[in-house]
C-alpha cells in the first residue's frame, strides 16, 4: 500500500527551494542593473513623458535595457507596451 501512496502523492517544492530560486532571480536582476549607466532612470522618465504627449501609458509599460557585447559595442533596447485601440 505504501508503494501506491508514493505514486499518488504530489511532492510540492519545499519553501527553501522556492526561496533559493527567488533569490537567484533577484540577484540576477540586480547584477544586470549594476552595469547600467546612471542616466537611465532620467532617460526612461523623459521617454515616458514624450509618449504621454500622444497616448497615456504608465512607467511599467516601458523597459529600457543595455546589452554590451564587446567593449566597443553597446545596444540600447527600448520596449514600450502600447494600449489597445478601443
Amino acid at each position: 500500500m505504501a508503494l501506491i501512496d508514493y505514486f499518488r502523492s504530489k511532492k510540492s517544492p519545499s519553501s527553501a527551494s522556492l526561496a533559493k530560486e527567488r533569490l537567484q532571480i533577484i540577484v540576477a536582476h540586480q547584477r544586470s542593473e549594476r552595469d547600467t549607466p546612471d542616466y537611465f532612470p532620467k532617460m526612461k522618465q523623459e521617454i515616458i513623458e514624450v509618449i504621454n504627449r500622444y497616448i497615456t501609458i504608465s512607467e511599467d509599460q516601458v523597459s529600457v535595457n543595455v546589452d554590451q557585447n564587446d567593449e566597443n559595442l553597446s545596444v540600447l533596447e527600448l520596449n514600450v507596451t502600447l494600449p489597445e485601440d478601443k
